[in-house]
């Protein structure tokens, strides 16, 4: 059963013009938007609240809508949608979540990619799909950087924030001196004098890979405390990659090169 929307003030479509870039509310509400990203999310299982979409996008979709529990399917037309949310739109459907809850340092994997200071929802979202795709299911980062649920971050990834556990840490230096007494080496990706060259680096079984801030990188207090800062071979006359570029060749590498016991 769809419920029509005739009048797009209901209190009850709100969520859906508020939550345009940020990242969610303290229920965890998020708003994911396009078939690509509302379909991945719909398959991974995470609590739907509603669905706001057009008659375009149900019949399309139909099947894999059929045995998802979705309390509230509002129809509309593309047009609504555009005064809704309120710019215009490319897409056809949206979708209110409830986020998973973040995890605790115990649940992660034994591959963990930590972002130190990232502020770009965008780069945020780039970093969870390069680690959807690689296999690094674990992030941990502040509460000062974009979630991946935040709704750009979750556009860019894709939805496969889905496919992620995260853990948000309320000090780094602490955080870096509990992975290292819970048996993971530490690696700072910087470009350091006496860094280890990419192509160079071995990895153990436990890995904890430090992405730092897309300006400043990661400070010297915290490189201090890493096990070993690893730095990617470049040309000469540039200085960087893009974090996102970067975080996806490190962890390439680190998955793939030959592990130390």
């Amino acid at each position: 059963m769809f419920l029509k929307v005739d009048n797009i003030a209901i209190q009850e479509l709100e969520i859906y013009s508020s939550l345009r870039e940020s990242a969610f509310r303290e229920d965890g509400s998020f708003i994911a938007d396009s078939p690509k990203v509302v379909n991945l999310v719909l398959e991974s299982g995470v609590e739907i609240k509603s669905m706001l979409a057009t008659q375009e996008y149900y019949d399309e979709f139909s099947e894999l809508l059929a045995d998802k529990d979705i309390p509230i399917k509002y129809l509309t037309t593309k047009e609504e949608m555009k005064k809704i949310v309120g710019h215009k739109i490319h897409h056809n459907c949206m979708m209110h979540g409830i986020r998973p809850s973040d995890v605790s340092m115990d649940e992660l994997g034994d591959e963990v990619l930590m972002l130190d200071g990232i502020t770009s929802a965008e780069n945020v979202g780039s970093i969870v799909r390069s680690c959807a795709a690689l296999g690094v299911d674990s992030l941990v980062f502040a509460s000062q950087t974009p979630h991946p649920f935040n709704r750009r971050a979750l556009r860019v990834s894709m939805g496969y924030s889905t496919h992620i556990r995260t853990h948000v840490h309320k000090d780094i230096k602490r955080s870096i001196q509990e992975f290292k007494a819970k048996g993971y080496r530490v690696f700072a990706a910087e470009v350091a004098t006496g860094a280890t060259m990419l192509s160079e680096v071995r990895t153990p079984k436990k890995w904890v890979l430090i992405m730092g801030h897309e300006g400043r990188g990661i400070a010297d207090e915290i490189l201090t405390l890493c096990d070993e800062v690893v730095t990617i071979e470049m040309q000469r006359s540039v200085k960087s990659f893009n974090v996102g570029v970067a975080a996806s060749l490190m962890m390439y590498q680190f998955k793939n090169k030959g592990i130390i016991s």
